[in-house]
């Protein structure tokens, strides 16, 4: 299990990128996290679960839904958080 902190700047606000995250995440069975919008503009995203499932994701955040432009994307790596129940918008 592993887990990833995504912060994903651009014009991703507004354009459906949460709703469309929460979408593809629940493609995976293992992907646990929540994707929130951040108050200078940029998503914040949170994936946990299994390898195979949760890079897909993060590769998923390069380009997000069609109305959005993504300019930058930062990826963290974290200690899986077991404490995840789901994948949530915040």
């Amino acid at each position: 299990m592993i887990q990833r902190r995504v912060f994903v700047t651009g014009k991703v606000q507004g354009v459906g990128f949460r709703v469309t995250l929460l979408q593809e995440a629940q493609k995976y069975a293992s992907v646990r996290g929540f994707v929130q919008n951040l108050k200078d503009g940029r998503v914040e995203t949170v994936l946990a679960g299994l390898e195979n499932e949760v890079l897909p994701l993060v590769a998923w955040c390069v380009h997000g839904p069609f109305q959005a432009h993504i300019l930058e994307i930062e990826v963290k790596e974290e200690s899986f958080d077991s404490s995840f129940e789901n994948f949530l918008i915040l």
